[in-house]
């Protein structure tokens, strides 16, 4: 998403003072590059997904009904009965207390993919720093839980391996395994939305009508299933850091 989108430049016309001020304030990490238009496209992308996402949870929270439940609201029952029984069978026990987080991330990131099949609009998942976003707060999240669970003592001891003479060998090892799981989650997920928007725009621009559609239909199979893997392998790492042997 390297051409500013038309929804980026309202975001910069109407906020675009105010953020770049804030910025500015900060260290010069932070400064933007272009001060008169500090909000990229996939800042603004994240931005449009959120209001969508919010939106939908509106229009879902008005409409609920136990005699007769509309379509949206069978659709979000189904997709938290899904995460739940999931949790429940990978983590164990009490696992309820991550769908809230578990879901979010899901629709988040299914969102962020899905979006750039709109024309003018593009997927912030296939930019890099949006992905390794979504696989720190992953990464931070169960290590968290896992200390509040375990604690400290008792969590660190899982990265020593079962031979306490081994422990030297397996405390790198284990640190390094676990960082990985940060690019692993980061890359997967880049890699599969950038190259799936890629194809799309380049067959519609070579054969705008008719075969694009089949690959319009397999980036919205990739969309969910990237989403889906995201947040499984989110659920197996929170499994392995709340764990408590018997």
């Amino acid at each position: 998403m390297h051409e500013q989108l038309w929804f980026t430049a309202l975001l910069n016309k109407v906020l675009g003072g105010p953020v770049n001020s804030f910025l500015q304030a900060l260290p010069p990490a932070f400064h933007p590059a272009n001060p008169q238009q500090p909000i990229g496209n996939s800042v603004a992308m994240e931005i449009l997904v959120v209001g969508i996402i919010l939106l939908l949870f509106v229009l879902v929270r008005s409409r609920l009904s136990v005699e007769r439940p509309g379509r949206m609201q069978h659709v979000a029952e189904m997709l938290h009965e899904m995460v739940t029984n999931q949790s429940s069978e990978i983590i164990g026990p009490h696992s309820e207390k991550f769908t809230p987080f578990l879901v979010s991330l899901f629709v988040f990131i299914l969102m962020g993919n899905l979006i750039g099949l709109i024309p003018t609009f593009g997927s912030p998942t296939a930019d890099t720093s949006v992905t390794i976003g979504f696989a720190v707060v992953a990464f931070l999240y169960y290590n968290l839980h896992g200390l509040k669970t375990q604690g400290p003592v008792r969590y660190v001891k899982h990265f020593l391996g079962p031979v306490w003479w081994l422990a030297p060998l397996m405390l790198p090892i284990e640190i390094i395994s676990h960082l990985a799981r940060v690019m692993s989650l980061t890359i997967r997920l880049y890699a599969n939305i950038f190259a799936g928007d890629t194809v799309t725009a380049v067959f519609f621009s070579l054969i705008p009508i008719g075969v694009p559609v089949i690959f319009l239909g397999l980036h919205v199979f990739v969309s969910f299933l990237q989403a889906y893997i995201f947040m499984l392998l989110t659920t197996i790492y929170l499994s392995g850091a709340v764990a408590q042997e018997h």
